[in-house]
């Protein structure tokens, strides 16, 4: 335990719906306060043993060491639109970074009608952004400041996947010549690869990998099993955890675990349909899922495989377990009360969460 960093002790169901779960109420964890910003931390991505890099939606990028707590501002950001669910995204390290030093960002893109979501990646040379290049600007505007996303990952094949919501229009999710509601998949430099589903489809959009997704703020691929994972926000119910299949559609708005926000109405055509992959996991209620990983450290006995998300209206982390067709879920940290935005396997097997009041978290089990 280091002196100086404040410690906070905090202390399945099987089916496809969250009606029955288990609380944490025996195990005790070892939570760290890292640091804590004024401001939303959204993204994190680990530099090396001891420093952290940190999104600011508000617009802003720090290095964090996690032994002392320091931040250091990062210079070298474009112009953000930090406007409702828009700004500053997520940061991920290029799997080349010890030769390259790029470092990819998702945002709010300013434009002339309302913002989109962007891919950029730039350089990091000691607390500076370099070389800054908006890889990728996404066919996504929209002046509603909803559903942006964005999170990124990489299956270190030479690809970047970036998740787009469908930006507060129902439609956009189903519509293949725009990228809202869709997973995207490029080239690390932009370049739609050569077997993405839908190249020389005509006005198709060919960076689109799969489509018929609401809002996906969690996106995960595991390396374990080269397969990639979402999870998205449903309407009022119906958040979800898909297996993402190359030129899958995930039925939004045809089909919907959730209801109207306007009344107790189904939304869509029901919760199933030939031709739509299901979900594996539905939250119902909806936890407001923030992020998402597959745990694969040695840190949290029987947790290997398990998915991890931060929930936001739900306040915990979420753990989901995959076995056999079978699904059971536990909550864990939720006297915490706090709304979790991202989690992330630290390279020791502890994980880091943000909050939305600000703060970085290390999660230990209490016998570490």
């Amino acid at each position: 335990m280091l002196p100086y960093i404040r410690q906070i002790s905090a202390c399945f169901m099987i089916a496809l719906c969250s009606i029955g779960y288990a609380k944490d109420t025996h195990t005790n964890f070892k939570v760290d306060e890292i640091t804590s910003f004024n401001g939303i931390p959204w993204g994190m991505a680990q530099l090396d043993d001891t420093n952290l890099l940190v999104t600011i939606k508000q617009g802003a990028l720090y290095r964090v060491n996690t032994v002392t707590g320091k931040q250091t501002p990062i210079s070298g950001l474009p112009n953000i639109a930090n406007a409702g669910q828009g700004g500053l995204l997520d940061i991920a390290l290029s799997p080349d970074f010890d030769e390259t030093s790029w470092v990819y960002f998702t945002y709010s893109h300013p434009m002339a009608d309302g913002a989109t979501t962007a891919l950029a990646r730039a350089k990091l040379q000691g607390s500076a952004l370099v070389d800054w290049q908006d890889v990728f600007i996404t066919d996504a505007g929209s002046d509603t400041g909803k559903h942006f996303g964005s999170r990124i990952a990489f299956d270190n094949d030479g690809h970047v996947f970036i998740s787009i919501g469908d930006r507060g229009e129902r439609a956009n999710a189903q519509d293949l010549t725009n990228h809202a509601g869709k997973i995207l998949r490029l080239n690390l430099d932009g370049s739609v690869p050569k077997d993405n589903p839908f190249v020389r489809r005509g006005n198709v959009r060919a960076e689109i990998w799969s489509y018929g997704h609401r809002n996906p703020q969690g996106l995960y691929y595991d390396q374990h099993t080269q397969r990639l994972w979402s999870n998205e926000h449903g309407p009022r119910g119906g958040d979800e955890i898909n297996l993402i299949r190359v030129g899958a559609n995930y039925g939004w708005p045809i089909v919907s675990y959730g209801k109207e926000y306007w009344g107790p109405f189904q939304v869509g055509e029901g919760t199933s349909k030939e031709g739509i992959d299901e979900p594996k996991k539905v939250f119902t209620p909806s936890i407001a899922p923030g992020s998402l990983l597959v745990y694969r450290g040695q840190l949290f006995n029987g947790w290997d495989g398990d998915f991890l998300s931060t929930a936001l209206a739900l306040r915990h982390l979420n753990n989901v377990k995959l076995v056999n067709g079978n699904v059971s879920e536990s909550r864990h940290l939720e006297d915490l009360d706090e709304r979790m935005r991202d989690v992330i396997e630290l390279s020791d097997g502890a994980l880091a969460i943000s909050t939305d009041s600000g703060r970085i978290l290390r999660i230990l089990p209490a016998s570490s």
